[in-house]
């Protein structure tokens, strides 16, 4: 089955693949399946046309996936930046913008650089 334009996996259970979407979590998933009726422990490839048609038509109409919902992200990011807010200035600069610690524990944002300096003493050269 093909929602948003992803091909969601046909073994799991619906609330489950319905999470493969971008901008469809757990809560929301629970939702749409709440209003096309459909249970959730289901699989997908046991679903009727019409339960997936009736899934589709809930998820287009009522809420934003994939592209368009990147493209907001990233517009409101944009704005951000262009307006030099202090969450813009920080994703500028690759740092951490809700408020966590940067002494430590900043490698998501930041990347993976603990080998690059290695503290301590540095061995002396060797005599030959």
């Amino acid at each position: 089955m093909r929602l948003s334009g992803v091909t969601i996996p046909r073994e799991k259970q619906v609330i489950i693949s319905l999470t493969y979407v971008f901008g469809i979590g757990n809560s929301t998933a629970k939702k749409i399946l709440h209003a096309a009726r459909v249970s959730e422990s289901i699989r997908v490839k046991d679903l009727t046309q019409e339960q997936e048609d009736a899934i589709r038509t809930i998820v287009e109409k009522q809420y934003k996936t994939e592209g368009d919902l990147r493209r907001e992200v990233s517009s409101n990011i944009k704005r951000l930046k262009d307006i030099k807010s202090y969450r813009g200035i920080r994703h500028n600069k690759h740092l951490p913008v809700r408020g966590q610690r940067t002494k430590t524990n900043s490698r998501t944002v930041r990347g993976n650089k603990r080998n690059i300096a290695p503290s301590g003493k540095k061995p002396s050269a060797q005599k030959t």
